[in-house]
């Protein structure tokens, strides 16, 4: 289970997916939308990294009110910025993220990873969480638009080199497995890309094997030829 900032701290769901929908400028394809989202990004992990020097200030033992007051400021400015909004305040359970008024956000997040991984990598990089969201999409229940945007991320990740956590999302591609899928793998394994035709030859194969885990293991030596 991952800890999300659910209800936010100072209002309803809508207030605060409203307060950051600037953070869908991360993945705009516009070059000036998306460095004025990274720029709010930055200044808001900015006000984290202050709120959290705040809270560890001073001399200890801190009166407990004003150690409350600190932790709130600090919770409340993880919960403006990613990937801080995503866990600073209310829970969902394990396969039940579907339902949580966060779930754009989730996958915001994994799909800027995705489309600018150096981008994320410098404003919101957390592995922890991108597998702890990988892996509650696809225990989750899937409705069609879910699925699609899924099946997106499954295609984005075939496409490139392997990064960290990458390999969860065969956990996806096995959940979400059918025949827009499947032909996003086939295309790739078509493609002139190596990278793209490796990837997508080893899913179809894991897809075609639901019994076979999907570990380093079998990884390596599905690599080396020894599994057909």
């Amino acid at each position: 289970m991952i800890e999300a900032a659910g209800s936010g701290i100072d209002g309803s769901d809508h207030e605060w997916i409203e307060g950051l929908a600037w953070a869908y400028g991360l993945v705009a394809p516009d070059p000036v939308e998306r460095a004025a989202a990274l720029d709010r990004q930055a200044r808001a992990r900015m006000e984290v990294e202050a709120a959290l020097d705040r809270l560890n200030e001073g001399r200890f033992p801190i009166h407990w009110l004003r150690f409350r007051a600190r932790d709130r400021a600090y919770r409340r400015a993880c919960g403006r910025c990613l990937p801080g909004a995503l866990w600073s305040e209310s829970r969902y359970g394990h396969g039940r993220i579907s339902t949580w008024p966060g779930l754009s956000l989730a996958l915001l997040f994994l799909e800027w990873e995705a489309r600018y991984p150096q981008e994320w990598t410098e404003h919101a990089k957390d592995w922890g969480t991108k597998q702890a969201l990988i892996r509650d999409l696809a225990a989750t229940d899937h409705d069609r638009l879910l699925r699609a945007k899924l099946v997106d991320l499954v295609d984005l990740a075939v496409q490139r080199t392997y990064r960290c956590k990458d390999r969860e999302y065969v956990r996806v591609a096995r959940a979400v497995d059918g025949d827009e899928l499947r032909h996003r793998l086939h295309r790739a394994q078509r493609s002139e890309n190596p990278v793209a035709q490796l990837h997508a030859r080893y899913v179809l194969w894991l897809l075609d094997r639901p019994e076979i885990p999907n570990t380093r293991h079998v990884w390596r030596t599905w690599l080396a030829g020894a599994l057909t």
